[in-house]
């Protein structure tokens, strides 16, 4: 379906208004030395296997990768009644960096953080995981996924989660052309904010670790005022096992870490109760990443 690009560049100028609202209040750390992409070393990240199959990365920009936000019915019940909308979450540092890659050392707190895609089985197990251990994560999920379970908006929330956006098609969006990247952007926030009344405050690109200057320029034009990195990988979407995946992340697990984990793994989500109960006998909390840069 082609899309009105008048309409696009309407949503994302309303959509950067909506999130200029957002107050500001404490203390996270950036990347250091500029920007921490490198050459091919992050951005040339492997795309997991089960994100394999994807759509060609140079799409005509006249085109819309992803469906018709409004086309279609939708499931029974799988979208939120007139006026619901996203918990608010707590204001930021007013020195909170662009591209936050830690947290505040000084608390013992860090943030698990999602890559927001997979049987939505598995991902609802992950989250009854977390929630039994008090646990609260940062889920960045993929519209192309809120496309096919839009439930899964509502079940994250409502279990004290936190949404941001992880683009539309999780394609190599270092790679696209700038209109490319802020239609990868713009498309996702569309999604979360229909689904539940906010584009959410985190963006993560895809298949890269840390934001090119490009990427970052793009985020910024949909409203994005702070992109979310991380200083743990655990490989987990490799599947390399749960006893793997809970040695990683405590090896390297500290105050202010924030972790890149998959929902859509059930080593994964085996793994997640070890893994929150080595936290707790480091004497370290799952939070938010809004809560871990408050």
């Amino acid at each position: 379906m082609t899309l009105d690009r008048r309409s696009v560049l309407r949503s994302s100028a309303r959509l950067a208004a909506f999130t200029a609202t957002v107050g500001l209040t404490a203390t996270c750390s950036a990347a250091t030395g500029g920007d921490r992409r490198g050459d091919a070393s992050v951005a040339a990240r492997s795309q997991p296997s089960h994100l394999a199959e994807r759509p060609d990365p140079n799409p005509d920009p006249g085109t819309n990768p992803g469906p018709d936000p409004g086309s279609g019915p939708s499931p029974e019940g799988s979208e939120p009644s007139a006026g619901e909308s996203a918990p608010s979450q707590p204001p930021l540092a007013p020195d909170t960096p662009l591209e936050v890659v830690t947290g505040p050392h000084s608390r013992p707190q860090l943030a698990l953080t999602f890559h927001g895609q997979g049987d939505p089985a598995v991902a609802t197990a992950l989250l009854t995981a977390a929630e039994q251990r008090g646990a609260r994560l940062t889920v960045l999920v993929v519209g192309s996924w809120l496309d096919e379970q839009p439930q899964m908006a509502r079940r994250i929330l409502d279990g004290g989660h936190e949404l941001g956006n992880h683009t539309q098609n999780h394609l190599d969006i270092s790679a696209m052309r700038p209109d490319q990247a802020r239609e990868e952007i713009a498309q996702c926030a569309q999604r979360l904010e229909r689904l539940t009344g906010s584009m959410g405050r985190w963006f993560r690109p895809s298949a890269a670790q840390y934001a090119t200057q490009m990427v970052k320029d793009q985020a910024q034009q949909v409203g994005y005022q702070h992109i979310l990195s991380f200083d743990i990988d655990p490989l987990d979407y490799t599947d390399p096992g749960a006893d793997t995946v809970t040695r990683r992340v405590l090896k390297s697990a500290a105050a202010g870490s924030v972790v890149a984990l998959h929902m859509g793994h059930q080593g994964t989500v085996a793994a997640l109760p070890a893994i929150l109960d080595g936290l707790d006998a480091k004497g370290l909390h799952a939070v938010t990443a809004s809560e871990l840069c408050s």
